[in-house]
């Protein structure tokens, strides 16, 4: 199964659009058409062209930013799709699917009405699908790339006689190769000695053409399903306390965590969904500041959000799913490390932003910039760990503040000075280390130019960090030391 037009034809199902339209992408420094529409093909336009070169041609072009990964999301979509003709579904490239059907075409009907029913289906969902049926893996490639249709058991060899030699999945250079030779089709190729072209081409001609004939096995590995993070208990009788909710919970969260385990994963967010027995039900979310898979640390922090749960007639039905989930692998335990010495700030941060959000709990973190203001950020500290980071080569203060100015001359710190009312004495000067500015950043405050802080002690106990700034003479005080 090939669809030719895949990025596009997942754009314009949500969107559509009437008239040439393109998906670009940049490669090599310059936008390139990437997946076309029909009407953008009937226009003259072929994948790799310029857009600017495309817009030439076609004034009208339609165009929007490709998305590889969504491609690809929505290729895993159809190969579940696909699954309903056999179990052996796998892909094959951005844009194709390969199934195994041997025991399957029959539930259809046969092979050509399996055909047609999937011909059927894609044109209903806004999909361009060629189809290649052949007793091998190659043959149907070049099938539903080249002449969609089937292959007659047994017939392979003069189905694919008649189609180009880039029908058996060869390089480029390849095929161009065997082109200048004169061989522009599959069945010249199999006429040929094989010898002479295996010491000109190498093995892997050859493979393509043996694997399409069916004289080398390729097999069809198909892609294991994804993990299923999610539980259901189905109640004999309806429940309306809270401790029997909690205990249910309990129960799913045991199963779940035991799934969890074994995939090595955490999970960073929680859905309990509650169905009553009318049919209608509630929602409890609980977002984790850590990966967490531990039951007994997960169930207190569900208590908040069943609080005010309204259970009205019973609820007959709890379903528990980890709707986002992240890497925890295994860890090694020792006399060291028994224990996760972080649980109980996780377990802190998580109750605390279910209150106010996670996002609003922060962190103070090192950033790597010599300019004082900018090195620290605030970042949520669920989604952050503390680190050492960048280490300034001098001591920084532990208050900083807009710079105020002072009375001073010269590049040497004044003996005297007077700030904010105090009359203060300098008892040591430690300096200067010389800050220039950070170029790629205009800040206002640092217009000045370049700075010289001084660590200066003053006979009252103060311990200030003043700069002079060389181009406009002039001093200030920034910070003070704890």
């Amino acid at each position: 199964m090939w669809f030719p037009r895949l990025a596009s034809d997942r754009v314009l199902r949500v969107r559509p659009l009437e008239g040439p339209f393109a998906l670009t992408l940049m490669e090599a420094n310059s936008e390139r058409l990437y997946c076309l529409n029909r009407a953008a093909e009937k226009a003259g336009l072929s994948r790799g062209m310029s857009l600017a070169d495309a817009r030439a041609f076609c004034p009208g072009l339609m165009t929007d930013p490709a998305r590889p990964d969504r491609d690809a999301a929505f290729l895993g979509v159809l190969r579940r799709w696909a699954t309903r003709y056999c179990p052996w579904v796998g892909t094959d490239g951005r844009d194709g699917l390969i199934l195994d059907i041997s025991g399957a075409s029959h539930l259809f009907g046969g092979e050509e009405e399996m055909l047609s029913d999937m011909q059927a289906r894609a044109a209903r969902s806004g999909l361009t699908l060629r189809v290649g049926l052949a007793d091998t893996r190659g043959a149907a490639w070049a099938l539903a790339h080249h002449a969609p249709g089937l292959a007659a058991p047994g017939e392979t060899a003069a189905a694919l006689a008649p189609l180009p030699v880039a029908a058996l999945r060869l390089e480029p250079a390849e095929v161009a190769g065997l082109e200048r030779l004169g061989l522009r089709h599959v069945g010249e190729l199999e006429a040929t000695p094989r010898a002479p072209l295996t010491r000109r081409f190498g093995p892997s001609a050859l493979m393509r053409l043996d694997q399409a004939m069916g004289r080398q096995g390729e097999a069809v590995s198909p892609e294991a399903e994804p993990p299923h993070y999610a539980t259901r208990l189905t109640l004999p009788e309806p429940i309306g306390l809270q401790e029997d909710v909690m205990e249910g919970t309990r129960r799913l969260l045991a199963r779940l965590c035991e799934t969890l385990e074994r995939q090595e994963t955490g999970a960073r967010r929680l859905c309990l969904t509650l169905r009553r027995v009318d049919r209608d039900s509630r929602q409890v979310e609980l977002r984790l500041a850590a990966p967490m898979r531990d039951a007994a640390r997960i169930l207190p922090l569900f208590q908040r959000g069943l609080d005010g749960i309204d259970a009205g007639f019973g609820i007959d039905q709890m379903r528990l799913e980890a709707t986002q989930v992240e890497s925890l692998p295994a860890q090694q335990l020792g006399p060291r490390n028994g224990g996760n010495g972080n649980a109980r700030l996780e377990d802190l941060l998580t109750r605390i932003g279910t209150r106010i959000g996670l996002e609003n709990v922060q962190r103070f973190l090192p950033a790597d910039s010599h300019i004082p203001a900018r090195a620290f950020r605030t970042l949520p500290a669920a989604w952050t760990e503390p680190g050492q980071g960048w280490v300034p080569p001098r001591p920084r203060p532990l208050r900083l503040f807009a710079p105020e100015p002072i009375a001073g001359h010269g590049p040497r710190p004044p003996e005297r000075f007077r700030w904010r009312r105090m009359s203060l004495v300098t008892a040591r000067a430690t300096g200067p280390e010389r800050i220039a500015p950070e170029w790629w950043f205009d800040d206002p405050d640092w217009r000045r130019g370049l700075r010289d802080y001084w660590l200066i002690e003053t006979r009252q106990g103060r311990r200030l960090w003043l700069f002079h700034t060389p181009q406009a003479p002039g001093w200030f005080v920034e910070g003070e030391f704890a």
